[in-house]
């Protein structure tokens, strides 16, 4: 039975944090298959909710993901289209990020608990996203999407090297004005601590592509971010004096967004 698929808390501002990620419930079919890679849901992008609490208290919407990516993933499309050309997962990872597979053989979801898993968790979860949305462009004239992710610092699978630690993705430059993604890249440049990138690896996965639509007075922007700078890779726990610095970052990027988004009224 599935129950509460995300959790949701309205603001005032016209922004709306979507953090599809940091969820770790598991349904008992999921549970039941994994493997023992599996079962520390590495792959979460642990922490975003608390990483963002500033964000909650100046006002922002916040919509979380309760369940897993194991589960289904809420930044691919429901047809399961693959995003990049590149090794990725896809909307029922098979495969952990390393390329492990997720679950033991014949173990996997079936077909059809998947297509409840879909109906009952993806749909709610972006359904909200598009009244939240809309609700924002009826209020303010416009609404801004910034999609919440995190990921480990060191993946071959997916790309070479360390990843910068900031990675902006605005599906090169279709899910919002470059004026925007130059005021957020301006407030990367203007510190020394975290490397950055604009449209690198990550260019923005589902919910960027789908509800970045500036035509429509309606902007998104994903940042992914390298875990390493605000917790531990190895046993997942947060650092509250590793993560400062960061959060000083990313609230002086969420003000810049707000700030071009006043002066488009």
């Amino acid at each position: 039975m599935i129950c509460d698929p995300f959790e949701f808390q309205s603001g005032q501002l016209p922004l709306l944090i979507s953090i599809p990620h940091a969820g770790t419930r598991l349904t008992p079919a999921v549970e039941k298959g994994l493997t023992d890679e599996a079962r520390p849901l590495q792959d979460t992008d642990w922490h975003i909710p608390r990483l963002y609490d500033f964000a909650r208290a100046m006002g922002a919407s916040i919509l979380v993901g309760n369940y897993s990516r194991l589960v289904i993933d809420l930044n691919r499309p429901a047809d399961d289209k693959p995003l990049y050309t590149t090794a990725t997962t896809g909307l029922f990872p098979d495969v952990l990020f390393d390329g492990r597979p997720s679950f033991l053989p014949d173990a996997a979801p079936s077909d059809e608990e998947r297509a409840g898993y879909l109906q009952n968790i993806w749909q709610p979860y972006h359904q909200q996203l598009q009244n939240e949305l809309a609700r924002l462009k009826a209020r303010h004239g416009y609404a801004l999407l910034f999609d919440a992710h995190s990921i480990a610092s060191v993946i071959p699978r997916l790309f070479d090297g360390k990843l910068p630690d900031l990675n902006l993705g605005t599906n090169g430059g279709e899910s919002c004005p470059a004026s925007l993604s130059d005021r957020l890249v301006t407030c990367c440049q203007q510190q020394q601590q975290f490397s950055h990138v604009l449209n690198g690896r990550f260019k923005g996965g589902y919910i960027t592509r789908a509800y970045g639509q500036p035509q429509e007075n309606q902007h998104a922007v994903q940042l992914e971010l390298a875990q390493v700078n605000y917790m531990s890779e190895q046993t997942f726990e947060f650092d509250a004096a590793r993560a400062a610095p960061l959060q000083r970052l990313l609230q002086q990027m969420i003000e810049s967004m707000l700030a071009w988004g006043e002066q488009q009224r």
